[in-house]
């Protein structure tokens, strides 16, 4: 186990029984290469489905006030294959895994399915090894990135649909203005309005000026029916 080392460092957690991790980086073309009859990934796999799902909706449900729909739509974000392989890919999990020949010549290592279902096998590893509060543990770092960038992508798509929808009427201006923060320096809350001309037009808070913006731009779009 000497040689996963820097992968237990960057998974941040210690196994007690070693042998589940070598499982779940273990793929089926190897463990049925040249008759071997080893272990491989797809029952722990199929469990780490299961956890991820739990965990990613525990988190939102605990986090995020969006009603259901946007919820269930942030959720599939976190959890889809592309999500599940840049997480693997952030531990570098490719550089570990045991594949067949075959599967090795033909850039297994890169594929996203073969990563996306290695990270879901080390997950399950981790919850069998150290129970559901070692791979909340384990999980909750890379859902609040991944949910962050996917809001914040959502958010700058608010004020850039508002502006093309104004756009659509010669002479009709949107300006962005702060009426107040509050809090304290570390802690600060910022409250923008939108105007269209004279009329405002949408409110919005948040953390930033930009987040303000935008979640005054969300609100205009709600008013007029978008």
């Amino acid at each position: 186990m000497e040689k996963l080392q820097p992968l237990i460092d960057r998974l941040g957690y210690v196994f007690r029984d070693q042998k589940l991790l070598a499982t779940a980086l273990t793929h089926s073309s190897y463990a049925n290469e040249g008759g071997r009859s080893a272990l491989h990934n797809e029952r722990l796999e199929f469990l780490g489905d299961s956890v991820l799902g739990l965990i990613a909706a525990d988190y939102l449900y605990r986090r995020d006030k969006s009603p259901e729909g946007e919820l269930t739509k942030l959720r599939a974000a976190v959890v889809c294959e592309k999500a599940l392989c840049a997480y693997a890919a952030e531990l570098e999990l490719g550089d570990h895994l045991m594949l067949g020949k075959g599967e090795k010549r033909s850039g297994g290592a890169a594929r996203p399915s073969i990563l996306a279902d290695a990270f879901e096998a080390v997950l399950a590893a981790v919850y069998l090894d150290g129970g559901m509060e070692a791979a909340q543990k384990f999980l909750h770092p890379f859902i609040e990135k991944e949910a962050a960038n996917q809001q914040n992508t959502k958010f700058q798509d608010y004020k850039t649909i508002l502006q093309e929808i104004i756009q659509q009427n010669p002479g009709e201006r949107l300006e962005y203005l702060l009426t107040g923060e509050t809090g304290p320096d570390h802690n600060k809350r910022f409250l923008v309005e939108v105007h269209l001309h004279s009329n405002v037009i949408g409110t919005g808070a948040g953390r930033s000026k930009k987040e303000a913006e935008q979640q005054a731009a969300r609100e205009a779009l709600k008013l007029m029916g978008y």
